[in-house]
């Protein structure tokens, strides 16, 4: 249970004991975490959700796409219906376009490959738990390239500035709030305005969502994200 309400507190979902040991031995010397709970079933972690007072609740799931009985993707919706002030954060082997579309249309804050470091895994966590959307640096691209069109949503482009187009065009790339502001030489507070101002003209929550639609839009393309 949590130990401070000032730490991050974080649910693991993963049936690999080896990989559970490794996430709490990193979380367990930071002191900006808290492992709040582990399982190794997602049967049993939203049974654990359902007797916790809201306050309570976790503020991040790691969850695992692979697990026995119901996977990783079938239990996103049960988790956002349990503990919907959670931040569902898919943290898998998986690279493959339907999981990762499917984690993000379901309603995952983030997606993460087991083979992120532990300090990009922290990084994404704590990215997550402020409110922000992470990906895996080398899925962002990939999504933009891969993701296959429906209807075109028009205006969304104009309804943007062209430094808040830069700043998307960035968080596409999976940097960082801090590394767009070196890059573009502005203030990290300017750009979390920029972000905040981007997720309301485009109807989103997250930078995964906001992501998908500009690339939906139109406002992306393969060549034009490199």
């Amino acid at each position: 249970m949590p130990e401070s309400t000032n730490k991050i507190q974080v649910m693991l979902v993963e049936d690999h004991p080896e990989y559970r040991e490794v996430i709490e031995l990193a979380l367990g010397k930071d002191p900006q975490f808290n492992l709040h709970s582990q399982f190794g079933i997602a049967e049993r972690a939203l049974r654990c959700l359902q007797e916790l007072k809201s306050g309570d609740q976790p503020d991040a799931i790691l969850l695992d796409l692979n697990l026995p009985g119901i996977s990783g993707l079938d239990s996103i919706s049960w988790f956002k219906d349990y503990a919907p002030e959670s931040k569902i954060i898919v943290l898998t082997q998986s690279d493959r376009e339907a999981d990762i579309l499917k984690a993000i249309k379901l309603g995952a804050s983030g997606y993460l490959l087991k083979s992120s470091s532990v300090a990009q895994i922290k990084e994404g966590i704590q990215t997550v738990a402020t409110g922000g959307g992470s990906l895996d640096s080398g899925l962002a691209t990939f999504i933009l390239k891969t993701i296959k069109a429906n209807l075109p949503e028009t205006g969304i482009e104009h309804a943007l500035s062209d430094r808040e187009m830069d700043v998307l065009k960035l968080l596409a790339e999976g940097y960082l709030k801090k590394e767009i502001a070196t890059i573009l030489g502005i203030s990290n507070t300017t750009v979390v305005t920029h972000v905040a101002h981007i997720y309301e003209k485009l109807d989103v929550r997250n930078a995964p969502a906001a992501v998908s639609k500009a690339y939906r839009a139109g406002i992306f393309s393969p060549g034009n994200i490199e």
